[in-house]
């Protein structure tokens, strides 16, 4: 296997060069839905990961770190049981869905709204 003399870097999406950024454009013209097939998750060495995809230059080979918020475990948990909702009360007030009139509607016009049985015209 021949030896690759090319510097291997790793950089922040936000932090890119000039050059890096025309080579990830030209690489990926297409934005999110061209690069994301290509989104690999590494791990740092404390254990976090985070996700890059790989631009080649003519001098070095870069794996550029795109930020990717994931779901938590815990934070699925919660909202499965209900205890979202509680938070966000707690934090803004109540919602607008627990005010007893928020079920009725808004115009008590009924007769303006048709029904299966109308004719084509709505008469």
């Amino acid at each position: 296997m021949p030896q690759d003399n090319k510097k291997r870097r790793v950089i922040s999406y936000e932090n890119m060069s000039d050059e890096l950024a025309a080579a990830f454009n030209e690489k990926y013209p297409g934005g999110f839905n061209d690069w994301f097939q290509d989104l690999t998750k590494y791990t740092k060495p404390d254990g976090t990961p985070f996700y890059a995809v790989t631009i080649e230059m003519p001098d070095s080979i870069c794996l550029v770190k795109i930020k990717v918020e994931t779901d938590d475990l815990e934070d699925i948990e919660r909202w499965l049981e209900g205890e979202e909702n509680a938070e966000n009360e707690q934090v803004a007030g109540p919602s607008a869905d627990a005010d007893p009139g928020a079920g009725t509607l808004p115009d008590d016009n009924i007769s303006q709204y048709g029904g299966d049985d109308d004719g084509p015209d709505g008469d």
